[in-house]
């Protein structure tokens, strides 16, 4: 591990705005994990984000699907919702190894659910509940991952 930060994210607006700043830097073929709890704030982050790259369309949570890809701007990238996975080797299935290793970028939601199957991740963000809004933690883990935290400095 690099480094890490925190940040205290007041309200959904708060979300809106980190996921908005981390998309200033969207280095291809980056893996971003993203954790926490169930109504943390996972899903609102990745929708900022990807919104904030220039998508105009509606940004659907892939639950069910597993993955919904975006194409902006000739990138390609890859929202997964790993919580419905009961299998890691489900991301096999779905042709995982086209996703992680190729030029995509990929924003992890619930990657302990594919556990031994995904690549090592570029950054992490770890959300949690606090008695006013969200506390979100983020931790590089390459000099990719190191990209994104200085967006946020």
């Amino acid at each position: 591990m690099f480094q890490c930060i925190s940040r205290h994210l007041l309200d959904e607006a708060a979300t809106l705005d980190l996921g908005a700043q981390l998309a200033q830097v969207n280095p291809e073929s980056s893996i971003v994990f993203l954790q926490g709890d169930l109504g943390a704030g996972k899903t609102t982050l990745v929708r900022a984000w990807i919104q904030a790259l220039g998508y105009a369309g509606r940004v659907k949570s892939p639950t069910y699907t597993l993955v919904e890809p975006y194409e902006i701007q000739g990138q390609q990238i890859f929202h997964f919702d790993l919580y419905r996975m009961a299998d890691p080797e489900e991301l096999e299935y779905i042709g995982g190894r086209d996703y992680f290793f190729g030029q995509g970028f990929c924003l992890v939601e619930w990657p302990d659910k594919g556990e031994g199957m995904l690549p090592e991740p570029d950054l992490i963000i770890e959300l949690q509940v606090a008695k006013e809004g969200r506390q979100a933690e983020l931790c590089a883990y390459s000099n990719r991952g190191e990209q994104f935290l200085k967006a946020l400095e």
